[in-house]
């Protein structure tokens, strides 16, 4: 499930990113992407490409990895995010839900750390 008001556009000197050509009320659930469930031993071929930039660590102990589906794997990250997103390792899925009002022509962003609110620098940050 995609909310139809999605849409992905150039995002400047991030490339691209996800959009939204409507006002978006806070704790709307924007999206329910299905994900690629993959093994420790997949996560290490997946880092020697450009497909780590793009997938999860995934399981209660995160001694797996996924691929979301969907527009996931496009959301820009921001320390200030205006969503967050909840693994359900239960059904396989990723969902993305806004933490506040956003309006139409807004960026939609995440925080890469998991947490909407967690400052602590993320790997491309740390270098």
């Amino acid at each position: 499930m995609i909310l139809p008001a999605l849409f992905i556009a150039n995002s400047g000197t991030k490339g691209r990113g996800v959009f939204t050509s409507q006002d978006i009320e806070e704790g709307t659930i924007i999206e329910i992407s299905p994900v690629i469930v993959m093994s420790r031993e997949e996560r290490r071929l997946l880092d020697q490409t450009l497909l780590h930039d793009y997938i999860f660590e995934w399981g209660v102990k995160k001694d797996q990895c996924c691929m979301a589906l969907g527009y996931v794997p496009v959301y820009n990250h921001s320390y200030r995010s205006n969503c967050e997103y909840e693994m359900d390792f239960e059904n396989a899925s990723i969902s993305i839900k806004t933490v506040r009002f956003i309006k139409a022509g807004e960026e939609l962003f995440i925080n890469y750390n998991g947490a909407w609110n967690d400052n602590k620098p993320i790997w491309f940050d740390a270098k």
